[in-house]
This record gives structure tokens, sequence and C-alpha cells, in this order.
């Protein structure tokens, strides 16, 4: 099996500056995953911080997103350099990490994701799907440069490094989590506030300067745009379980006006 098996064309679009359009999977799920694959999403984002995802779900979710054009971007639940080493393990090649506030723990990720000497991700391709049983030639050579490092800022402190953070090589992007950065702003629950949305406006030149992308999840269709149109590179536009409620309770509404659920505003 040849090493292009294995190239990271998310990555490479990166790169070059080419938008991305992704979906976010919260519902922990193989069937659906690989429904959503087939979407037209250039990629998809497996939550395995505020979903019920585990390394077995996701390398289920894995196999079946593999068939399709879209590329998966794994989310694990916190920096751990354990669960980093399992799911490159298993075949993830774009990881997202929560809650990055410091260049030192930014600089930690990318050894945890890079073989020796430029890391310390521990060795076992042989037995890994990773490198198919080792049958791709050469991964062990060819993996440091395949990963895809998206580290999330998304607290006041993680703004005040920003610069430092994105400086940092092996770093592939900054993803901007609005939620939890409004809660630290003092506007919990109100990401459109405007210290928020001004904060992310200014993130996301400083990391266009860095020669970095920035990336982010918004689910209204004119803030995703908005974002777009400033720079951002990789935008999740929706969110997989919101799109399941906001649909059902729809068609419920349609049919049972007095009883339908009340609906329920998006914290994205």
């Amino acid at each position: 099996m040849t090493s292009e098996f294995m190239t990271n064309r998310f990555k490479m679009a990166l790169q070059n500056r080419q938008k991305q359009i992704g979906l976010w999977l919260a519902m922990a799920d193989s069937y659906s995953a690989e429904i959503c694959a087939g979407s037209g999403f250039d990629w998809l984002l497996l939550d395995g911080e505020h979903s019920p995802l585990d390394l077995r779900t996701m390398l289920a979710q894995l196999q079946s997103v593999a068939p399709y054009a879209t590329h998966a971007v794994v989310r694990p639940p916190t920096g751990d350099p354990v669960l980093i080493k399992q799911m490159l393990d298993i075949g993830a090649q774009s990881l997202l990490i929560p809650m990055v506030e410091t260049p030192e723990q930014a600089e930690m990720l990318v050894r945890a994701t890079r073989y020796a000497p430029q890391g310390f991700r521990g060795v076992g391709a042989g037995i890994a799907r990773a490198a198919r049983w080792g049958r791709i030639a050469h991964y062990l050579d060819q993996a440091n440069d395949q990963v895809c490092l998206l580290l999330q800022v998304e607290t006041r402190t993680g703004l005040e490094n920003l610069e430092r953070i994105a400086a940092i090589e092996g770093v592939d992007g900054i993803f901007l989590g609005a939620p939890d950065l409004s809660a630290s702003l003092g506007h919990i629950g109100q990401p459109q506030h405007p210290e928020v949305v001004a904060a992310m406006e200014r993130a996301i030149a400083a990391i266009l300067a860095s020669g970095k992308a920035p990336g982010l999840l918004a689910t209204d269709e004119a803030t995703a745009s908005a974002y777009l149109a400033q720079g951002a590179q990789f935008v999740a536009v929706g969110v997989d379980v919101l799109l399941l409620v906001q649909a059902t309770q729809a068609l419920a509404r349609r049919f049972k006006p007095d009883s339908a659920a009340p609906e329920a505003p998006s914290p994205y």
C-alpha cells in the first residue's frame, strides 16, 4: 500500500488558504456519521468533549467516514498525550484540542502528536490501523508531516497568549470557541455579545497574520458568512443534534401546534 493513502488533504487545503466548510457531529454514532459523510461537507468534527464518544465509537465513526471525500477531525475531551496517541493509532490525522491557554501547552501538544526526535508519540505502527497494520510503506517517515493539529483558544487567558500560541511550529490552526469565550469574558450564553464578537474578529486577524488557519463553529448562517468573509478558513456551520432537534420540532409543530416542545436557542 502506498503512502499516498495517508495524505492529509484537509491540512493541505488549510496550508493553501482554501475555505473548508464542516459539520459538527455530537451523536457519537457511526450510522449517522456515515449519513453526514455523504452530504458534501469538507470536514466532519467527531466530538469527544461534549458527547458520549469514546475510543471504540470514535474508531467506528472513522471507519464509517473513510470511504467518503469528507475529512474527519477528532476532538478529544482533553489534551492528554495518552489519548492523543490512541487516537492517532486508530487513524485520526487531524485533532482539535480544547482549552489551550499557553504556548507551553501548545508545544507539549505538538510533541505529543509527533514521533521522535520531534516528539514523544509512542511507536506502535505495526499493530495500528493508522499504518494499516504495517501495510503503508514508510508510515513512520511520513506520519509527523501528515498530522494536522488544531488548538482551541476559548478563554481570556488563551486570547492574551494567542499570538505566542499561534507562533508555535507544528500548530496548523487555531479554533475560536465562542461559547466558552463568551463565558470567560463575562457574557455566558451570549456568543453574539459585541465584546465577544470584537474579540473573535481581532483573533481571526491575529491568527491570519501568524500564517495559521482560523476556525470556528457558527450555526447561524449570517454569522458564519461574516466570519468567513473576515478570513476564517475552517468553519463548522451546523451540529447534527441541533439539526435533528430543529427538523423534528418543526414537523411536530405542523401537526401538533399546541403540544410541540418549545424552540431552544442555539448556544452557537
